[in-house]
């Protein structure tokens, strides 16, 4: 069985963004939001010696994905290549599992009100394709495979290499996306973007968010199919009237 994952080389990234434009244009991501995002950890240090780096993030299909657990609909789960999925049919918009992603990596389409995130581009891999963003960056930094293939390089980059996992001892949920880089970038990038720790929803959350609306749309359902029935009878009983 496949484990997909992906590889981003700091070393080898311009910056120019053209990964998050192809994988807008694939998914029809509204202006404003992105499933894949380049982003700039910010100079330290004083001149001459200052240092740099840019820092490429998506969803990282982690081995224990924190955002599957508070779906109240099941609509946020993981499949057995370990991509992790979204059934906007399930999907309710309530926001649980963009809380609960400890690497900001969900949003709430405005347009459809459904959670999006990467997917690795599950529909191209289905059709023997590589992910948008592999396929366009500029400067081939980006590498997908199968980590369960010794052939593939990814798994030599990871194995091999040491590409290295974003992760903190207080978030350790198993990322798979890996990153290679000098020591420096490696540590700026982890000091500007460690993950941050999962949020959960409260009680509260789950009457607003969930039980609230249900409740609301299950009064309005009965009213409407109250409303209807009376008016069919009204309807009828005016025809047999006139008859």
């Amino acid at each position: 069985m496949a484990r997909y994952a992906m590889v981003i080389d700091l070393k080898k990234c311009v910056a120019c963004h053209a990964c998050t434009v192809a994988c807008n244009v694939e998914w029809n991501v509204p202006p404003g939001f992105a499933r894949t995002k380049v982003a700039s950890t910010g100079a330290i240090g004083k001149f001459p010696n200052v240092m740099e780096s840019v820092f490429v993030s998506q969803c990282n299909h982690c081995d224990d994905p924190p955002c599957v657990k508070p779906c109240p609909t099941g609509a946020t789960f993981q499949g057995t290549d370990g991509i992790v999925a979204v059934d906007k049919d399930l999907c309710i918009g309530c926001g649980f599992c963009v809380e609960a992603c400890p690497y900001d990596a969900r949003h709430i389409d405005p347009v459809t009100n459904k959670v999006d995130k990467c997917d690795f581009c599950s529909a191209r891999l289905q059709r023997g394709e590589l992910p948008a963003c592999v396929e366009t960056c500029t400067a081939h930094a980006k590498f997908f495979g199968d980590l369960e293939d010794r052939s593939s390089e990814v798994f030599r980059l990871v194995y091999d290499r040491g590409a290295k996992r974003l992760e903190t001892d207080e978030v350790a949920v198993g990322p798979n996306v890996y990153y290679l880089g000098t020591e420096q970038q490696l540590e700026l990038v982890a000091a500007r973007f460690a993950p941050r720790e999962p949020r959960m929803p409260k009680a509260g959350d789950w009457w607003s968010k969930v039980v609230k609306p249900l409740v609301f749309a299950a009064v309005g359902a009965t009213f409407l199919g109250q409303a209807v029935a009376f008016f069919y009878q009204l309807w009828h009983g005016e025809e047999q009237f006139e008859d």
